[in-house]
């Protein structure tokens, strides 16, 4: 994303787009889409309004782009996280662990982006249904892929059927982020991470 879209040719850039976004994000994860304002945006991005409307056209491309930003820190994040680990079974335990302890602290308290708009625009903003369909895609393939690895690593049981295994572990991510608005304590949501891992047996 750039912040070159609404500007002069040859402009310098007048602040870090990264950073605005990061700004952005927290405000649309604590607040929702229809509970943020330009005021609230312009606030927490340290911008005039002058100066976000030359990045961007309106508060819909200022969430979108903040989605956007949002899923690729949090990707790049469970990368590094499931980069270490060989077998399939630990890197599905690598992906519920990360989303457990996601779900604690001011983290879980402020929730996910991706799940309040899941649960606020995807009726009525094909743009934004389009966008958390592929993230869930993604997540759901990802998951299977690691299920068939466990099957041929000898991790996971040859029994167990990856849709219905995978469509369990998704549900788990997505459940243990709403959960954790209400501060559950990290052993908690670890346990239950390693709970669901049995499915896997």
């Amino acid at each position: 994303m750039s912040a070159t879209s609404h500007r002069t040719a040859g402009r310098p850039r007048e602040f870090d787009i990264d950073t605005a976004l990061d700004e952005a994000i927290v405000v649309f994860t604590e607040r929702g889409y229809h509970g943020t304002s330009i005021a609230d945006l312009k606030a927490a991005m340290g911008l005039t309004a002058g100066s976000i409307y030359k990045a961007f056209q309106d508060k819909k491309s200022i969430f979108l782009a903040a989605f956007d930003r949002y899923k690729q820190v949090r990707n790049a994040l469970l990368e590094a996280e499931l980069a270490p680990l060989t077998t399939g079974r630990d890197k599905v335990r690598g992906m519920l662990r990360f989303y457990a302890a996601a779900a604690c602290g001011e983290t879980g308290r402020r929730g996910c982006l991706a799940i309040g708009a899941a649960v606020e625009l995807t009726l009525f903003d094909a743009d934004v249904d389009g966008r958390v369909a592929a993230t869930q895609t993604r997540t759901l393939e990802q998951i299977r892929g690691f299920i068939r690895d466990g099957q041929a690593d000898g991790s996971i049981s040859s029994d167990v059927d990856v849709d219905t295994a995978a469509l369990a572990v998704m549900a788990f991510l997505q459940g243990i982020r709403i959960v954790g608005k209400t501060s559950p304590k990290p052993a908690a949501t670890h346990a239950a991470a390693d709970a669901l891992l049995r499915i896997l047996d």
